[in-house]
């Protein structure tokens, strides 16, 4: 008999539905449930001649978060209208405001979407205009939102729609805001919303684990009878990849075998907007490998982690940052990856390209654009996509088609060389026979790399890729990042829990109540015990069983119990 394989989680319209109205039912009860579904708070953060930054306003109000660092972080000092994001790491022994829909939440979301426990992200619309009215000479705010969720276009389309019409009008407008954002339906994987914010309705899909890898989320959304919306976002989170990418195209295959390594990676930046995105989009190149490693898109000297990340004393933590300050120059010197950024020049159709260079060249803060690295790449560089990416910059091909090529290659890459891994992990999972009812799942078989590496001559990426090079190589030092670690876990945790499901069903189709017959009371009670605390941990933890199952389980519990003596049956319903 062949291994079992686990099937993809099942994602049925009742399942929607049911996760849908398990997230209104909790919404009833709390106050500002629904707004916490899909943010922290919304805070404006201004300039006090006295105190520097200073928080003005924040909602809802009796928020508690790190205001001096959010103040920090949201005052680049750019002239006009900037818009950028950050990420902070949440504060030790403080917990999220919303745990309602969490787990379902997770259980049915991409890995690379599921809400951050550990950090926040924040959004930023930054002005600073010339004011003769204020006694510095410049109006300077910034509005700010603060989420667990990782939806950078939504969040920075919404703050394109409020944060205008806020610096005319001020404090009743946000407040307005908040209150419609209140009343959005919370984020259910696989649903098309509708989302209503100062006569706009902004219209998303919220991706769902199922959805097929690179498929169009516009032709998803047409299949459901949703009333038209006046804008809808063709993505909650994907960025520009060929504007992010565009003066490094040709050292793109480098830079992500340096995502893939979770290797520490500075990029320095002309600006926060280059920054955040250049980061973001670098993290998104792994897709839809989880990047596990910390990664701050706009990161400063106020930065809790600065002393951590800055230490010389110690090898660079597995991090990404963008910074901007010319200062960073010398401070990462001892880095040994640092993507050096300059405004965007053109030579002739092609923006032009940074070279790589040594580190030892990154010495003054004029330092030219580059990337200062040693890496040593694994495989070769595919020269057909630089060719077809050029043609379409001669051709003037819309930058959306040109990210969609980008994002294709990469999500082929990346499933080329986690494919030999699942397949390999599948052959680890017990045979569908051994699992039976009266004992408890086996056990997966724990991963080899050496066995690994002996499938891959016969079973490796060269089956799904033209790309020639060190694959072994590549995942000898893939197997020690943070990335594999955090793919493994997380594999291992689905792969388990579709055991525990496996077994329940098996429980429900066995012959309870034939089984007690021959059975000591102790034993019986033992066997009750064990499978109520089944019920309760799995109903819980929203694993995918199949329908109907547990509710079946919990009839024959009921069968066995009527069967025993009054005085068990008593014990047993205190249970």
């Amino acid at each position: 008999m062949k291994p079992f394989v686990m099937d993809p989680l099942d994602s049925s319209e009742s399942r929607l539905v049911e996760s849908a109205n398990a997230a209104e039912n909790t919404e009833s009860s709390l106050p500002w449930a629904r707004f916490s579904s899909w943010l922290e708070c919304v805070c404006v953060v201004t300039f006090d001649l006295e105190l520097g930054q200073a928080i003005e306003l924040v909602y809802p109000h009796d928020c508690m978060l790190f205001f001096h660092m959010t103040c920090e972080m949201c005052f680049p000092g750019c002239l006009g209208d900037t818009q950028f994001s950050f990420r902070l790491r949440q504060s030790v022994g403080r917990r999220g405001s919303w745990f309602g829909e969490e787990d379902a939440y997770s259980r049915d979301a991409p890995v690379t979407l599921q809400r951050e426990l550990a950090h926040f992200y924040g959004y930023v619309y930054f002005r600073q205009v010339k004011d003769a009215a204020v006694k510095r000479g410049y109006f300077q705010k910034s509005l700010v939102l603060v989420s667990r969720l990782p939806y950078v276009h939504l969040f920075q389309s919404l703050l394109q729609i409020i944060a205008p019409e806020y610096f005319e009008k001020l404090e009743p407008c946000l407040e307005a805001v908040c209150n419609e954002i209140d009343q959005w339906q919370s984020p259910v994987p696989g649903l098309t919303l509708n989302l209503p914010v100062m006569g706009v309705v902004m219209q998303v899909r919220i991706p769902s684990k199922n959805d097929k890898p690179g498929g169009s989320p516009e032709k998803q959304a047409q299949k459901e009878n949703l009333l038209p919306a006046p804008m809808m976002l063709p993505t909650i989170h994907e960025l520009d990849l060929f504007k992010c990418f565009q003066s490094f195209l040709i050292h793109l295959q480098m830079l992500w075998e340096l995502m893939l390594l979770g290797e520490p990676v500075v990029v320095m930046a002309p600006s926060p907007t280059v920054s955040s995105e250049t980061v973001l989009a670098l993290v998104s190149s792994i897709a839809p490998l989880r990047y596990c490693c910390d990664y701050r898109p706009y990161f400063t000297i106020h930065d809790t982690e600065f002393k951590e990340y800055t230490t010389r004393t110690q090898a660079p933590p597995n991090v990404i940052l963008g910074v901007t300050n010319p200062f960073f120059i010398k401070t990462f010197q001892s880095w040994p990856h640092i993507i050096r950024l300059g405004e965007l020049k053109m030579s002739g159709d092609l923006p032009k390209q940074v070279k790589v260079k040594k580190l030892a060249k990154l010495k003054t803060l004029d330092t030219k654009p580059g990337i200062y690295t040693a890496h040593k790449m694994f495989l070769q560089k595919d020269k057909s996509l630089i060719k077809r990416l050029l043609k379409g910059i001669q051709r003037k091909r819309p930058s959306e088609v040109q990210s969609a090529i980008l994002r294709r290659h990469l999500l082929e890459l990346t499933q080329s060389f986690i494919i030999p891994l699942e397949r390999y992990l599948a052959s680890l999972m017990p045979l569908q026979r051994s699992v039976t009812p009266w004992k408890t799942p086996p056990q997966i078989r724990p991963f080899s790399q050496e066995e690994f590496m002996g499938t891959l001559e016969h079973a490796g990426p060269q089956l799904t890729s033209v790309l020639k090079g060190d694959w072994v190589g590549l995942y000898r030092k893939f197997f020690r990042s943070p990335n594999f670690d955090g793919w493994y876990r997380l594999r291992h945790r689905e792969m388990t829990q579709k055991l525990e499901c496996l077994h329940l069903e098996v429980v429900c189709d066995a012959d309870l109540l034939g089984w007690t017959k021959d059975k000591s009371e102790v034993e019986i009670v033992d066997l009750v015990l064990k499978l109520r605390e089944k019920l309760v941990s799995k109903t819980h933890q929203y694993l995918p069983v199949k329908e109907g199952v547990l509710e079946k389980l919990e009839g024959y519990l009921q069968t066995v119990i009527s069967s025993l003596p009054e005085d068990l049956q008593t014990v047993l319903h205190r249970y």
